[in-house]
């Protein structure tokens, strides 16, 4: 029971727990609790450290903004006006509070801020969806499009919009770099014909790519019901993000064991067979190790994309509250910020996972 644990813990990204399970088993509790303060007490102390650290620096810049605020009043308007200053800043009245730097608990607040906006536009969606119920029956049995909330989406809404984003942009760079790296990798001729391609298109930004695809898919697609700027987007992030797996690929599938090909030549398996029977099963773990990457590529660029093309999702979310000014909207970017990391981390595990699933360890097997 207890190996089962540790295999999943170790499965899950959460294998820092393993020494807090032998610990409570009886094993070596003396070994076990030093690794348990290690692997997990220290990091805990240091979150505590990093938001000790961010609250300080945060106080010491509103107190700063506010100092600086007062004193410009003094010199303009006199010490009435600074002393209205101080007063309105110590009230806690928006309209004069310093905007900087976020506290840890104005960041929390604006949190549940966001929650229970989408609280509201989720219940907002679920009384539009009752109301138009009956009238969609009736456009569906007309052979008519339903009508659809049109609405202000929900910070939620919009985390749902960009991983919907980048799960296309993965699948596209993931269809486009696995079968190219593995004919590159298959043929030195054709690596050293085209590596020049991959060199120069690789470090290409996310703004070029964007506009690029943006010439493109307005000229080839006139359709306005289709949505174009989900189209642009992901195309965008697909093609930022496939070089790592288009290199890894390659390289993978050149360096597979020599005794594998020759086996395969024993056998007669036919092009088909060997890539998918010896070539494949042995480039698998370098093909990973490229798709991670270039999922936390595409998941990076999909915001600076998203940011720069205005389409629905965090990205716009980051650059919408920048633009508002609005006194929480600093609070609501570092929300963001907090989330896109998540995400990205959550990501990375996942691909982890299935890599752990799919393939093997040479020295184990």
């Amino acid at each position: 029971m207890k190996t089962k644990i540790i295999k999943t813990l170790r499965f899950i990204g959460l294998g820092f727990l393993e020494p807090l399970i032998r610990l409570i088993s009886g094993e070596e509790p003396q070994k076990n609790a030093s690794l348990f303060l290690k692997k997990a007490i220290l990091p805990v102390a240091s979150i505590f450290i990093f938001v000790l650290i961010w609250h300080t620096g945060a106080t010491a810049l509103y107190n700063s903004e506010a100092s600086a605020r007062i004193e410009k009043a003094r010199t303009e308007q006199g010490e009435a006006a600074a002393t209205a200053m101080k007063a309105c800043i110590e009230s806690g009245d928006i309209s004069c509070q310093p905007n900087t730097l976020p506290s840890p608990a104005k960041v929390w607040a604006a949190y549940k801020a966001l929650w229970a906006d989408h609280v509201q536009i989720a219940q907002k969606k679920e009384e539009f969806q009752s109301k138009v119920a009956a009238t969609n029956e009736q456009r569906a049995a007309q052979g008519l499009a339903p009508i659809t909330y049109t609405g202000r989406p929900s910070f939620v809404d919009q985390i749902g919009t960009s991983l919907k984003t980048v799960a296309a942009g993965f699948l596209l760079a993931m269809f486009i770099a696995v079968p190219i790296g593995i004919i590159m990798g298959l043929s030195d001729s054709l690596r050293t014909a085209f590596n020049w391609l991959i060199q120069i298109f690789k470090p290409v930004s996310p703004v070029v790519w964007l506009l690029l695809v943006f010439m493109i898919v307005k000229t080839l697609i006139t359709d306005p019901t289709m949505d174009k700027s989900f189209i642009i987007s992901f195309i965008s992030v697909g093609l930022c993000a496939m070089w790592a797996t288009l290199v890894n690929t390659s390289m993978g599938v050149a360096s597979v064991d020599k005794d594998y090909i020759n086996v395969a030549k024993v056998l007669k398996l036919n092009i088909g067979q060997n890539i998918f029977k010896i070539i494949l099963p042995a480039s698998l773990p370098l093909i990973f190790t490229g798709l991670r990457i270039t999922v936390s590529v595409a998941w990076m660029v999909l915001i600076a994309i998203e940011l720069l093309a205005q389409s629905p999702g965090l990205g716009s979310f980051v650059w919408e509250e920048f633009q508002n000014g609005a006194n929480d909207s600093n609070a609501k970017i570092i929300v963001a910020m907090f989330v896109i990391g998540t995400i990205g981390f959550l990501l990375d595990r996942i691909m982890l996972s299935v890599q752990n699933l799919m393939t093997f360890n040479k020295t184990t097997a």
